[in-house]
């Protein structure tokens, strides 16, 4: 039994040994990418309400874009229109020529290759643009002695790739629409005129995870054959229709940074991520898995602008007999997009939840973010204590 004694001295200090883990983004002063992520301090002292998004926005930079309402400037009314792009399908009717008429699909080089004539520039610009070189050329080439009634009009639309970078969750090249031959709208097709919103900015922006809460939405950048459009995408969390433009092949979109944290992009919107997956993992007591404490899989889906004490409600980390269950703790895993440093922040939830007016202590649960519960000590001694037992009935049955 002399061994079994030393054991539990042994394992009783490895329990006490085991502390919080460091973390630069909760130093004092320094509220790293949230203010809320800092040390939380549960006395009544200089105690108000709702003042993180005060704290997160006392080191914002201006906004690139101005004042919201501003005219921004290099926004031609010309962006604003559909586009054609390289693969797109069109029907292109010439008076009632036969030859010359038919669908064809814009090359490669963005260009229209009919029969007989030079190609005619085709991508970034309107069918309207292309009807008129059309004409011209028509009557250039003597094909006709006056200018023909001319049609060109979209059939169907295809994929674009974009390039998205800057602060958005996943910056890389992403492919926008296009639709599998199985899923086309036959009836729709023949109708002419396609259009989509699949090759819309906000796609493009929701599929590279959507815009961090540090984006400067005031001055996002597009980029077009060697032209850059700014763009301000404000209005999509004041109610207001955003400056949604029609994204073509060869485009290259760039969401500056504010340098700051900004809770007013916390929520759902067109351009922000879907959701957040958060990866889980509950109590060793009473759940001896994520499955029995219904959480059902290790990684959970929740709507975007989600907290961490909603976050641990969600994982049953809160409730239960308050004498064996009180004093858990929470630990939030996450990472500061800007400049890439892990975050591991450990919370007593007794604390949180008698603090719980307190926003500023309550962090934004963020894309791929993960949550883990610890037991109470009261669990804890009765976990070492089981062990020990085993231990000792292990040690017995040898002797």
């Amino acid at each position: 039994m002399k061994r079994l004694s030393t054991l539990s001295v042994v394992l009783l200090a490895s329990c006490a040994a085991t502390g919080h883990p460091d973390n630069i983004e909760t130093k004092s002063g320094d509220y790293g990418y949230q203010a809320q992520y800092r040390d939380i301090e549960v006395s009544r002292a200089d105690a108000g309400f709702l003042k993180s998004a005060r704290l997160n926005s006392e080191i914002c930079l201006p906004y690139r874009g101005g004042a919201y309402g501003t005219k921004v400037s290099g926004v031609a009314n010309t962006l604003l229109g559909e586009r054609l792009s390289r693969n797109d399908l069109v029907e292109v009717r010439i008076g009632n020529d036969e030859d010359l008429g038919g669908n064809y699909v814009v090359s490669r080089d963005g260009t229209l290759k009919i029969p007989y004539l030079p190609s005619i520039r085709a991508q970034g610009r309107s069918t309207a643009d292309v009807e008129r070189d059309l004409n011209t050329i028509l009557v250039e080439k003597q094909l006709y002695d006056t200018a023909p009634l001319v049609s060109v009009r979209i059939m169907d639309v295809a994929s674009a790739l974009v390039g998205v970078s800057g602060a958005v969750f996943e910056p890389h090249q992403v492919e926008l629409g296009g639709v599998a031959g199985d899923q086309r709208d036959v009836g729709r097709q023949e109708a002419l005129g396609a259009s989509t919103e699949a090759r819309n900015l906000s796609a493009a922006l929701r599929a590279t995870g959507g815009v961090r809460p540090d984006a400067d939405l005031s001055a996002v950048e597009l980029r077009r054959n060697g032209r850059l459009y700014t763009l301000d995408l404000r209005g999509v969390f004041q109610g207001h229709n955003m400056v949604d433009v029609m994204l073509l092949t060869g485009d290259q979109v760039f969401v500056p940074s504010r340098q700051c944290f900004q809770d007013d992009l916390m929520r759902p919107s067109p351009v922000s991520p879907p959701g957040v997956s958060v990866f889980m993992s509950n109590l060793t007591q009473p759940a001896t898995g994520n499955a029995i404490s219904a959480i059902g899989r290790n990684v959970r889906e929740m709507p975007y602008g989600t907290r961490y004490l909603q976050a641990i409600v969600d994982l049953n980390c809160v409730g239960g007999a308050r004498a064996s269950s009180a004093h858990r703790s929470g630990l939030l895993l996450s990472r500061n997009p800007m400049t890439e440093v892990s975050i591991a922040i450990e919370r007593d939830i007794e604390d949180m939840l008698r603090r719980a007016d307190r926003d500023d202590y309550d962090p934004y649960i963020l894309p791929g973010d993960a949550v883990a519960c610890y037991d109470s000590t009261l669990t804890n001694v009765a976990e070492v204590a089981r062990v020990l037992g085993l231990i000792g009935v292990g040690l017995l049955l040898n002797e």
